[in-house]
């Protein structure tokens, strides 16, 4: 079975073509810039291809991903009968979706309902999902996995917010939660690695990237996270705040004459990472600047491992106890420097860093705590694509 993975984004779309027998990508690739002018870059095994192509909209650019995946020298399928299914990254799914699904018109519409609550997300992805399935046969089946759906197992403890419970029965003002395509393949991942089964784990999931999240794991279900209502919510990020006093937005929009436009822009765009160091939002700026002395450099890595560790220790209280820490995502993944940061002094949960470990490892699975360490620490590369590719065939092939 052939299955086109696509992820959607306000002016790119990313996709991978996945052979799911030996979970083989036979393709994959990124088109930005749409609405602007366009840029397609393209994979197939050691072979890059990156060239301008006009994108007005994504059905242009997927229209385009076609072309590539079917045609000259470097195609992977002789024809689109060969696609057998097609999954779609949804990041917001709200209460509606607690699992992937077929893509049907009421799917569509709830996502489109939901788009208040993801402005930024979820319309593209809608915009994605009818482009594909106008240029597709109408036989081929779509499946909607969301970001959302692995944190619908929280509990109200932790998902309703202390505002009056009216807002969130007339808005749906709750944490929902963001990255659980992620945290579900890491903690997954790592149980198969531990050759454990996952219902016996306590794990907290480190999704370190531009953005990020904390997931407490508990048996295999999600009982809390850090992003809450929005991906904004948290810890400090490459250009999100995270948790701030509330009584700051107040003050600023009063002494800065700020709408609320511009407090949602100072938040997300101008913060984090990007408004400590005032700048640049990327970990690897940061790490090198803070090995040339750089204060503020300094201060915002050590602000964020400070952040984590205080999670890593409350998640370990809300679950009673932790087995495992996950480090994921491109900074979690790559920066042994930021690892450490986090990991030193959580001795007392019985967590001893193995440095030397740590200092090699760079994008592959491997402990970074010593052998006789109570709580382990792993390196576990996320896979989102994959994940969405193998829901995407259970889901075709039980129907």
């Amino acid at each position: 079975m052939k299955i086109l993975v696509i992820n959607a984004g306000s002016s790119s779309l990313k996709y991978q073509l996945f052979d799911m027998q030996g979970e083989k990508v036979l393709a994959k690739g990124l088109c930005e810039r749409i609405g602007i002018d366009g840029v397609i870059k393209h994979k197939v095994g050691e072979y890059s291809d990156n060239h301008e192509i006009s994108f007005p909209t994504h059905s242009e650019a997927f229209q385009e991903v076609i072309r590539l995946l079917v045609s000259g020298d470097k195609a992977v399928i002789k024809s689109l009968d060969e696609i057998d299914a097609v999954g779609h990254r949804v990041v917001q799914g709200g209460v509606k979706f607690s699992s992937s699904a077929l893509v049907t018109e009421e799917m569509m519409k709830a996502i489109d309902d939901l788009s208040e609550l993801a402005p930024l997300h979820n319309p593209p992805i809608l915009n994605a999902i009818k482009a594909c399935r106008a240029i597709l046969d109408p036989k081929i089946p779509h499946v909607g996995v969301f970001d959302t759906s692995f944190h619908q197992t929280m509990p109200p403890k932790a998902y309703i917010y202390p505002i009056p419970y009216e807002y969130y029965e007339k808005y749906g003002i709750r944490r929902y939660g963001f990255h659980g395509t992620s945290h579900r393949f890491v903690s997954t991942r790592l149980a198969k690695m531990l050759g454990k089964p996952i219902e016996s784990l306590k794990i907290v999931s480190c999704h370190l990237g531009n953005g990020c999240s904390l997931a407490a794991i508990n048996g295999g279900k999600s009982v809390d996270t850090t992003m809450g209502f929005t991906p904004v919510a948290g810890f400090t990020m490459g250009t999100r705040s995270g948790d701030i006093d509330p009584g700051i937005i107040t003050f600023l929009m009063e002494k800065e004459n700020m709408c609320p436009k511009d407090i949602d822009n100072l938040l997300n765009k101008k913060s984090g990472f990007l408004g400590i160091s005032g700048g640049t939002s990327d970990m690897r700026d940061l790490v090198a600047a803070y090995k040339e002395g750089n204060e503020r450099a300094a201060l915002a890595i050590t602000m964020q491992a400070y952040q984590i560790k205080k999670y890593i220790g409350a998640y370990a209280a809300a679950m009673g106890g932790l087995d495992a820490v996950i480090m994921t995502g491109g900074i979690g993944e790559n920066s042994n420097v930021v690892r450490k940061k986090i990991l030193e002094g959580l001795e007392f949960l019985g967590l001893e860093l193995n440095e030397a470990a740590n200092d090699v490892c760079f994008g592959i699975e491997q402990e970074i705590t010593t052998i006789s360490s109570k709580t382990k620490a792993y390196v576990v590369p996320t896979n989102e694509e994959l994940l969405i590719a193998r829901d995407t065939m259970e889901i075709v092939v039980q129907r």
